[in-house]
């Protein structure tokens, strides 16, 4: 179980930091997805490019410390099912899939993560 949470909790935190960079630098497919398309405000994308930043190192420091890594999921988890709100409030269907798969591996290294501990 701990092998299959840490390749997952190092293959996330991977895609996490990308992320997060094209939140901070503004990046112009974001903003009009996020901003144009979804609303979300760029004041916001500081928080949520730390949290995704705060979830990465906590997934990958969790490999130490199993409660870290365990609220790290956690708070993936919310991260991602407000997400997927947010694409559904808009009626953006098609945009759920990129946050819907993140999601089911963040679920994936909670209960991997819980099980191993």
């Amino acid at each position: 179980m701990f092998v299959a949470y840490a390749v997952i909790a190092v293959l996330l935190a991977l895609g996490l930091l990308p992320s997060a960079w094209a939140k901070l630098t503004r990046q112009k497919r974001v903003v009009q997805t996020f901003t144009e398309q979804l609303g979300v405000p760029l004041g916001l994308y500081p928080f949520l490019a730390a949290c995704e930043i705060a979830a990465a190192a906590g997934l990958v420091i969790g490999l130490w410390y199993g409660l870290l890594g365990i609220a790290a999921a956690v708070g993936l988890v919310l991260y991602f099912i407000g997400a997927i709100g947010t694409h559904l409030r808009k009626s953006d269907v098609k945009g759920i899939v990129n946050p819907g798969v993140i999601l089911v591996l963040a679920v994936a290294a909670l209960l991997l993560r819980a099980a191993s501990m």
